[in-house]
């Protein structure tokens, strides 16, 4: 028989088993406690870094390349002050670009349906001041899927525009666009009260009807606006320009038709641009990253003031 410890408790082998075992039990709570801190600590770590590189603080390029380079400059999407085709951002990629010792040669590469004419035209200019501070540092125009419009504004100030034979090039005009409520709002029984202290102060309000002599000075505002354009296409294209009717009538064409009315040069692509055209297979990117933050603060920003200016009026755009 089992020896029996006083008070009718447990025998000693059966006790000493059960210690063991909660002894086990709790070394390996331990453990996995252990465990599940380091893995906590991890992962918190992992999530640390990535913040830190999305806000830009590491990460980046790597060592400085030594030897001739061909500098790359992206601009991608509508160029406005809201995205990063904006032309701060460009046109701090650009001064880096041309700055840089080993830049052989710059290559603005587009993607673009247009934009801001103001946006555009600070590029343009930012481009051709450029070109005369640094005489012996060419920059082309690479073009991807589209180049129209403001896209184009900015392409017009290259030495040289490349295309594919796919690409969507031209829209050279100007729109104003909006929208008119004043029918349904007749149809819900809602009256406009517009007050102003000026005669054309409610230029364009979305919510009265269109006034002949408003519409008028639109139309003329576009115009001078457009020929702006125009004279920019002509001094950066010169006799290249082979000009027709449709020319600037706010058509698009293939890349293989731009070429043929002399709106671009040749088919190319970057990198055969760099090897072929520049002599430097070194491509280096000098485009401008937003951090993460700043992109939320800016598309939060914009897209509020954006929101208030499309109820009120009208934009002016090179799309």
């Amino acid at each position: 028989m089992s020896e029996m410890e006083p008070g009718n408790q447990a025998p000693q082998w059966e006790r000493s088993v059960i210690e063991k075992l909660a002894r086990g039990a709790l070394d390996e709570q331990r453990r996995a406690r252990r465990w599940g801190i380091f893995f906590k600590v991890l992962g918190f770590g992992y999530l640390f870094v990535v913040l830190l590189m999305a806000a830009g603080w590491v990460g980046g390029k790597a060592g400085k390349h030594t030897g001739p380079q061909t500098a790359l400059v992206e601009l991608h999407g509508v160029i406005a002050t809201q995205s990063e085709a904006n032309a701060d951002l460009i046109n701090k990629a650009l001064q880096a670009a041309f700055k840089d010792e080993q830049t052989a040669g710059v290559v603005i590469r587009i993607n673009s349906p247009g934009g801001s004419p103001v946006q555009a035209g600070q590029i343009y200019h930012e481009i051709k001041r450029l070109r005369a501070k640094h005489q012996k540092v060419p920059l082309y125009a690479v073009v991807d899927d589209i180049c129209a419009s403001g896209g184009y504004y900015v392409a017009a100030a290259a030495d040289r525009i490349y295309v594919d034979q796919a690409s969507i090039v031209g829209s050279i005009g100007v729109l104003m666009d909006g929208f008119g409520f004043t029918g349904t709002m007749e149809k819900l029984g809602v009256e406009r009260r517009l007050i102003t202290t000026g005669a054309n102060k409610g230029f364009l309000d979305p919510f009265s009807p269109q006034n002949p002599e408003q519409r008028a000075y639109a139309e003329t505002l576009l115009k001078d606006v457009h020929e702006q354009f125009i004279k920019l296409v002509r001094d950066g294209r010169g006799a290249r320009l082979k000009e027709s009717p449709d020319t600037f009538s706010g058509l698009i064409w293939s890349g293989r038709q731009s070429v043929e009315m002399g709106l671009a040069d040749a088919l190319g692509s970057l990198d055969s641009v760099a090897r072929d055209v520049i002599k430097a297979e070194k491509v280096v990117d000098f485009t401008p990253r937003q951090n993460f933050i700043e992109r939320v603060a800016q598309r939060f920003g914009a897209s509020l003031s954006d929101a208030v200016v499309r109820a009120l009026s009208g934009s002016v755009s090179l799309k």
